[in-house]
């Protein structure tokens, strides 16, 4: 008995069909969906309260279990019915209704967990790829309605799909379009219209020829996910803005192609940056654009909520995507990262920036300035930042003559560091210097290095010299007949001012005596760092070292001489050329010959602009600005010869102010919060006398970290 019963159940299992089980069961659980909506009466009843998601759960559950039991790549009855009955269809268009309430979400959940889970390539049939597309329409549409994690699990199932398989981008975007009117196949038993090989292809295949269409602006991947990088949810913009990183950076150049030019993303992406810089307050104090920690685009919202300056939240936001499209162009592709860049300054910076950087509106013209700072601090790409720097200073790099301006926005900005209104002059400085710390081999060279190839700020030889000009704000005084000019300086100050070349010390002991001169350059009268117990400029080397370092590094790949150029090839190049600064160094020269005269916070940013280009290791720049042996040839200046001046300026103001020392020593007792800041006479006077003292030191801490120039002086 036993025997035949074994045999009766060897029989039942050997003529059952496992498949045709599951295809009744898969049919059952689509009929059990269709019949609520014959029966339901109630429409208000939510759908996670009927038994439509536990329907959804096990008809994903049959179509793994189907595919489990079938060889690589063969289709079952249960994925033929299907695709062949356009259940994705109706299933995208029940969503849409949104009946019963939350159906949408049910929906979203089916298609990432039926495409994440299957392995068989279904992208590619008309009936997924076209309800998918539909879906993601009416995600675009409805952005915000609740289902936002939903949509941000759907999208980067699709951009997991396509990293697999990048051919996989044209159906998802634009279906048919990009068939040239041929249709992808509907299910797998459909045969392919001639000549449309490879539209049902496996994944690895040859991607379909796409032409380069025009942008679409209805929704579709790319507006979705633009639209969730922009999402009050972080978890969710950080998710969304994670798969266009992943998107842009396919290698794939006919996906690139067709994401850079056959959607809207670059467009949408610098259109949101544009909105947002718009929504920062146009009083934003520079200052408080330099107090805010680098943005990071994957810290949404941290500038919210903080108690922080007015606008701070929303400078916050506008540097944070700043970063994110930043973080796309460092990674995307090369056809992609162009179109993003090309869209940053031809919608950002020539679109919004210029004409606001070109006003006459004081208030403006600072909050621009302030937010153009926090985007020069902000870049790193070299495709923005080269952008970025040809538009503000443009790409001349012929020597500068006076009065020339081929570039107005340069030239505009340039001149607001002298302005009439001190924080705009302040706000001007804080943004050269932010350009100047910028790994960019454009940015010294057009602002300073074109003026000094020819060296001609040097004497040539004892026949070119003439009779020595007057400068006019001396008003015909010669600081070396100034009775003033010598009065409480070292007994060795006279002697060092200018040697000839030829007697210039070398190597170490030049070294030594630059340093020297540096350090004397403040007469002890003058000097109160001492009486404060305060080192000497070697509590500069320790921050001289990282700046000079940076720099080096900086300036490694620009293939700048490690020796001036001969004076005779330089006299050939350019025979009997006048020397001229250059717009920028007259402008911060002139600044410094002002410094007794000037508030103490634009004093500081002039000397750290100077300090900043001191320490670039192009030789040139070495000698211009840190050698005081330098034999000038008549009617030049250099920083030395400033600051000379000025120390000539200061001896004979400090003779007519009564306790000058002992004033002089209160003000930097203030500066330091040793004592409460009381006004008095002559406090700017005696302010800018302590960043004088400052300032020398730091530039001899900048030429012993330095070094001796490489080769003859």
């Amino acid at each position: 008995m036993l025997s035949r019963l074994g045999a009766l159940l060897q029989q039942a299992v050997e003529t059952r069909e496992p498949s045709v089980d599951l295809l009744e069961a898969f049919t059952e659980h689509w009929t059990g969906i269709t019949g609520y909506y014959l029966e339901a009466t109630d429409e208000s009843v939510p759908a996670r309260q009927t038994d439509i998601p536990w329907r959804l759960r096990q008809m994903l559950d049959i179509l793994v279990h189907e595919e489990r039991q079938r060889p690589p790549g063969d289709t079952g009855p249960c994925l033929e019915f299907l695709l062949q009955h356009k259940l994705l269809e109706t299933l995208g268009t029940l969503g849409k209704a949104e009946y019963p309430p939350g159906m949408r979400q049910q929906v979203l959940l089916f298609f990432s967990r039926l495409l994440g889970q299957l392995q068989h390539p279904l992208l590619h049939y008309l009936n997924v790829h076209r309800p998918v597309q539909k879906l993601l329409q009416l995600s675009g549409d409805r952005l915000g309605s609740g289902t936002e994690r939903e949509e941000v699990q759907f999208t980067a199932v699709l951009c997991s799909k396509i990293q697999q398989d990048p051919s996989l981008l044209p159906y998802i975007l634009q279906g048919k379009s990009v068939l040239n009117g041929r249709r992808a196949p509907e299910s797998p038993g459909e045969p392919q219209d001639r000549g449309a090989e490879g539209l049902g292809h496996p994944p690895g295949a040859s991607c379909p020829p796409a032409q380069p269409s025009p942008p679409r602006r209805d929704s579709n991947l790319v507006t979705c996910l633009v639209a969730l990088c922009r999402s009050k949810k972080s978890r969710v913009a950080l998710k969304a803005r994670e798969n266009v990183l992943l998107l842009a950076g396919l290698a794939q150049e006919a996906a690139a192609t067709c994401l850079a030019r056959g959607t809207a993303l670059c467009p949408l992406l610098v259109g949101h940056l544009c909105d947002l810089y718009s929504a920062v307050p146009a009083g934003t104090d520079p200052a408080d654009v330099l107090s805010m920690d680098r943005a990071s685009w994957r810290s949404q919202g941290d500038g919210a909520g903080d108690g922080g300056f007015p606008g701070k939240e929303s400078l916050a936001e506008f540097l944070g995507w700043l970063d994110f499209l930043d973080e796309l162009v460092m990674g995307a592709h090369p056809l992609v990262a162009g179109g993003i860049s090309e869209a940053v300054e031809e919608k950002f910076f020539q679109g919004i920036l210029q004409p606001q950087l070109l006003q006459m509106s004081e208030l403006a013209v600072l909050g621009a300035t302030a937010v153009l700072t926090g985007t020069v601090r902000q870049l790193r790409s070299p495709s923005l930042l080269h952008r970025l720097v040809l538009f503000l200073l443009g790409p001349h790099r012929h020597p500068e003559t006076p009065g020339d301006a081929p570039h107005p926005l340069r030239a505009q900005l340039i001149e607001r560091c002298d302005h009439l209104s001190d924080e705009i002059s302040l706000a001007s400085l804080r943004l050269f210097e932010e350009l100047l710390r910028k790994p960019h081999e454009h940015v010294a060279h057009n602002l300073v290095l074109r003026n000094l190839e020819a060296r001609a700020y040097l004497q040539r030889s004892p026949e070119e010299r003439g009779p020595p000009e007057t400068d006019p704000e001396e008003d015909g005084l010669d600081l070396e007949e100034d009775p003033y000019f010598t009065d409480g300086f070292p007994d060795s100050f006279g002697v060092t001012k200018n040697p000839s070349p030829a007697s210039a010390p070398s190597g170490k002991g030049r070294v030594s005596e630059v340093v020297s001169s540096f350090l004397c350059l403040v007469p002890e009268e003058a000097k109160t760092s001492s009486c404060m117990e305060e080192g000497g400029y070697d509590t500069y080397v320790h921050d001289a070292l990282a700046m000079v370092q940076a720099c080096r590094a900086s300036a490694a790949p620009w293939g700048w001489p490690s020796s001036p150029r001969p004076l005779d090839s330089c006299h050939c190049c350019h025979p009997g050329v006048a020397f001229y600064e250059g717009h920028f160094l007259k402008v911060l020269f002139d600044r410094m010959s002002r410094i007794l005269d000037q508030p103490y916070s634009l004093n500081l940013q002039v000397t750290s602009v100077l300090s900043q280009l001191a320490a670039f290791p192009h030789p040139h720049l070495h000698e211009y600005l840190l050698d005081p042996y330098l034999s000038l040839a008549p009617g030049c200046r250099s920083l030395f010869s400033v600051l000379v001046r000025v120390i000539g300026e200061l001896m004979q103001r400090l003779q007519r102010v009564p306790h000058a020392r002992a004033k002089l020593l209160l003000v930097r007792r203030q500066l330091l919060g040793l004592v409460p800041g009381e006004q008095m006479d002559h406090t700017v006077l005696f302010k800018g006398v302590v960043v004088l003292e400052e300032f020398c030191k730091e530039l001899a801490a900048i030429a012993l970290v330095k070094g001796p120039p490489e080769g003859p002086p």
